[in-house]
């Protein structure tokens, strides 16, 4: 009996070592001594009719931390960028930051699509901790002073469209159709508007539909028709805007299609057989896939060999998002095992300049990029940068 206690005993040791080891991941090259991770953790829709948002984002931020591992980490520390699906819904994004908090997460991305981002916002706050969303572009995304984007703000949106439109003289008579129903519509539309109205541009009628009659838009564009315009202003997702073109052709409305970043992902919505529709259509955007900079072109060099096509604004917000991270860490000179990692991260995001692939940004204390829009032609199934072609 003594022996086999003796054995059992032994034997109930080896298994608790071997479990203990188990749970703490070596670092390469460094024996048994836990990795230091920063995880970096964000939601969007990975299913659903806004899936290609969330996609982008995910692929973007994993990219970025794969470069950032593979040029040693960030001082001393190993970067996840890890992105779960919210359905863009505000209830799921909660869970889904729960869960990424109880995992460890460092820093958080927010949510890709505002109404997901805001209810987010409420509990990074809580927790004191860093919230830089890729895309989150109604003004209560950045409510907290922990709060910051890569996007710019759904007014700031509205202006420079309006003030592009003006300037490059892209259209006359401007017909809007938007969603009454949705902040993120109704945000552009107003700042168009105002900004429209400021400068002498000429809007001849705006069309509304709601979330309960968005597939149909045979009489707004009827009313587009009759008024005589020649560009067509949709300050909408990239699902509705898929109908509005299709039925545009049908019914015969000859117009310059211009949208803002909710357009991003017409090319993947609109489908193979009316790819020929989108040719022509606008969107305002800080990222052009063709630009000759050093970061763009590199980024997205590694994009199309990562998964296999060209990378959107969406993909290319959440990849300068990360590195904004990592320069902020690097700037702080601190890590996760600070405690005053949370305060130090927030204060560096207001003294950094990042050169990233949606140009040079800087952040105002309200949480705001600093930076320049330009806009982007769809030729031949691709984006084009507006001054290659215009």
């Amino acid at each position: 009996m003594k022996k086999f206690l003796a054995l059992f005993l032994a034997a109930a040791m080896l298994v608790s070592t071997m479990t203990a080891c188990s749970s703490a991941p070596a670092t390469e090259g460094e024996g048994t001594e836990t990795e230091k991770v920063l995880l970096i953790g964000g939601t969007g829709p990975l299913t659903g009719d806004y899936a290609t948002y969330g996609t982008s984002v995910k692929q973007g931020a994993e990219l970025a931390a794969k470069e950032i591992n593979a040029a040693g980490g960030v001082n001393g520390w190993t970067v996840v960028a890890r992105v779960e699906d919210d359905q863009a819904d505000g209830a799921q994004a909660v869970q889904a930051y729960a869960t990424l908090y109880d995992d460890g997460m460092d820093v958080t991305l927010g949510g890709t699509t505002s109404g997901a981002c805001i209810a987010m916002t409420e509990e990074a706050v809580k927790d004191g901790m860093l919230l830089l969303t890729p895309s989150g572009s109604q003004l209560e995304c950045t409510q907290y002073d922990n709060c910051f984007r890569v996007c710019f703000e759904d007014s700031a949106q509205g202006l420079y469209a309006a003030n592009f439109i003006k300037d490059n003289a892209v259209g006359e008579k401007v017909a809007i159709i938007y969603d009454k129903s949705n902040d993120y519509s109704n945000g552009l539309r107003n700042s168009f508007v105002a900004t429209a109205a400021e400068n002498g541009l000429n809007v001849v009628t705006e069309q509304a539909f709601t979330d309960q009659s968005n597939t149909d838009f045979s009489v707004q564009l009827q009313a587009v028709k009759d008024s005589g315009a020649d560009l067509l202003f949709l300050p909408i997702y990239a699902q509705e805007a898929a109908y509005i073109i299709t039925q545009a052709d049908k019914v015969g409305l000859d117009v310059t299609f211009f949208g803002c970043d909710g357009l991003d992902g017409i090319l993947e919505k609109i489908g193979a057989d009316n790819l020929p529709l989108t040719e022509g259509v606008m969107l305002l955007t800080p990222f052009a896939a063709d630009s000759e900079t050093e970061p763009t072109k590199s980024f997205t060099a590694a994009f199309k060999a990562d998964y296999g096509y060209t990378p959107d604004q969406f993909a290319a917000d959440a990849y300068d998002a990360v590195y904004a991270i990592v320069e902020a860490m690097k700037h702080a000179d601190t890590n996760p095992d600070d405690p005053e990692f949370n305060e130090k991260m927030i204060k560096a995001m207001t003294e950094i300049t990042v050169v990233g692939t949606t140009g040079t940004m800087q952040w105002t204390p309200e949480g705001e990029p600093d930076k320049n829009a330009t806009a982007v032609v769809i030729v031949d199934g691709v984006y084009v940068s507006y001054d290659n072609v215009k």
